[in-house]
């Protein structure tokens, strides 16, 4: 059995972490066992007696943490899309899960306004959603990510590959 490991995907919302976790699925589907943790998915279910609070948002990851360790250590590979603004809850995670590769899925604030995919931004920004990230709560972002991508600066495929050799620099596939 292949061994399983994490790319875990942080970013602001719209950042394009879900679109590299559709490309990444693309990639591996059919070759190997490939799971997808997404935040938005992930609330309408596993967490959805949750909100947005700091405790909340950390309970959450938790959950997501604790499943995709069971899974990772079962030879999947879990792609991990959540915003986790917090970097003590990422550095958890690293101690938590073998073989996880933290991603910032880098674009400022202002482009990831302006792509707004959800409108969500538009209603922080009028107030009817209160602690949304990157308006009136926190994004801490990574002192020392494994992989960087610059989603305002390259395409969804440059980020891809760049998520994937880094991956096998790691050892985390091998001449896939």
């Amino acid at each position: 059995m292949d061994n399983g490991f994490c790319i875990w995907l942080t970013g602001f919302s719209g950042s394009g972490k879900t679109t590299i976790a559709e490309k990444l699925v693309e990639h591996f589907e059919g070759s190997r066992y490939i799971e997808t943790m997404d935040g938005d998915e992930l609330r309408q279910g596993l967490s959805r007696d949750l909100g947005f609070s700091k405790e909340d948002r950390n309970e959450h990851n938790h959950r997501v943490i604790f499943c995709t360790k069971l899974l990772a250590r079962n030879g999947v590979i879990v792609v991990v899309a959540l915003i986790s603004p917090y970097r003590e809850t990422r550095a958890y995670a690293k101690e938590e899960i073998p073989n996880m590769m933290e991603v910032f899925v880098n674009a400022p604030i202002d482009v990831c306004i302006e792509r707004d995919p959800k409108g969500l931004y538009e209603q922080a920004l009028a107030g009817e959603i209160k602690n949304f990230t990157g308006i009136d709560d926190p994004y801490e972002k990574p002192l020392e990510p494994d992989v960087t991508v610059n989603t305002h600066e390259e395409t969804v495929d440059e980020s891809v590959n760049k998520i994937l050799d880094k991956a096998r620099e790691l050892g985390y596939l091998s001449g896939d």
